[in-house]
């Protein structure tokens, strides 16, 4: 069973406060107009209105129990019907005892039974109308909580998968590279296998954590170009470049990797000269902005890669911010390659892994 109207304090104390104002209501009516003594005008009105309170919260249990379809509401008016007729007769009998030797009250009654179903019947049918409404609420309520609920579920999923797929394409990237130097340098090849070793320590620590500092994240970019530099030994030189104040900002965990990956590929593949690679890190407007640049010959091709770590930045960052321009890749004087990574500062990242 769902949540009841009365569950809620403030209906309820609503609720509670129209009862008394019909009752002391219906009590003068019978005391002014029909010139009842005041204890036959208090008993009626607190008998016949407490009665029908009664029946309004058997009405209420009773949807919250079983929610009628629209073609069944038939059946609601019938129920509402006989719960009225319970009422009247109810507060009739009850009345009768009380106040057996009032001729003109018990003709009254008599009287007045029609016109107190009738009553019973439009406050008891408003009542049902009001919790049906308010179940079929409560239900579409629910049931949007629990496709959110699934929908962020689904997104952890595709998250997680995509931060584990990364592992995996840079493992095979790796190794790539160690076989190549254990053909023409295999003590170098030996170095590189003990800081892949490192690297991928340091990742499974890390494999809970969603939100990382940039300093986190820097220490796990350097063992990265710690590998990269055995490879590549004199011809690749990187230039970092961190403002103070972003130590301690937030981004995605794993994220930069495959950027820097990106910029090595692209700058040092192909040719045979040193190359610099800059990062510069930075906060602008509450945006941490990391922007990487490198080198390029746009005559030239890199190696030619599956593409896959890009486009699951920009998987990941849309699943995150929902937002397709925080990663954004530019040539310039067609001889520099500047990718930027913009991650959008909340104050619940801070606290957040």
């Amino acid at each position: 069973m769902t949540t009841t109207p009365l569950s809620k304090p403030q209906i309820r104390n609503i609720a509670s406060i129209i009862l008394i104002c019909w009752q002391i209501a219906c009590a003068a009516v019978l005391y002014f107009f029909f010139n009842f003594s005041w204890q036959i005008a208090l008993a009626d009105s607190v008998i016949s209105n407490s009665l029908l309170a009664v029946g309004c919260i058997v009405i209420s249990n009773m949807l919250g129990f079983y929610q009628p379809k629209n073609e069944k509401l038939l059946y609601v008016l019938l129920v509402t019907l006989v719960v009225s007729a319970a009422v009247v007769i109810a507060a009739k009998y009850c009345l009768t005892f009380l106040f057996a030797g009032q001729t003109s009250y018990i003709a009254f009654l008599d009287l007045s039974d029609i016109f107190k179903a009738a009553i019973s019947f439009i406050c008891l049918g408003w009542c049902a109308l009001a919790n049906i409404l308010w179940y079929r609420l409560e239900e579409q309520s629910e049931m949007q909580a629990r496709m959110l609920a699934t929908q962020n579920l689904a997104k952890e999923a595709e998250l997680n998968k995509l931060r584990h797929q990364l592992q995996p394409h840079f493992l095979f990237n790796s190794l790539n590279s160690v076989y190549a130097l254990t053909i023409v340098n295999p003590t170098e090849a030996g170095t590189m296998i003990t800081k892949l070793a490192a690297f991928l320590r340091g990742t499974l620590k890390r494999d809970d954590e969603v939100w990382v500092s940039v300093a986190d994240e820097m220490e796990y970019i350097q063992l990265y170009l710690d590998i990269e530099k055995v490879r590549f030994s004199h011809r690749l030189s990187v230039t970092v470049n961190i403002a103070e104040e972003t130590m301690n900002l937030r981004l995605p965990g794993t994220l930069l990797q495959p950027i820097v990956e990106n910029a090595i590929k692209f700058g040092l593949y192909n040719t045979s000269t040193a190359i610099t690679i800059t990062l510069d890190v930075k906060l602008e407007n509450n945006i941490l902005v990391i922007c990487v640049t490198n080198p390029y010959d746009p005559e030239m091709k890199a190696s030619k890669g599956t593409g896959f770590g890009l486009s699951a930045i920009r998987r990941r960052l849309y699943l995150l911010f929902a937002d397709t321009t925080l990663l954004q890749a530019e040539s310039q004087n067609n001889s520099l390659y500047i990718t930027t990574l913009k991650i959008p500062q909340k104050d619940d990242q801070n606290h957040t892994n």
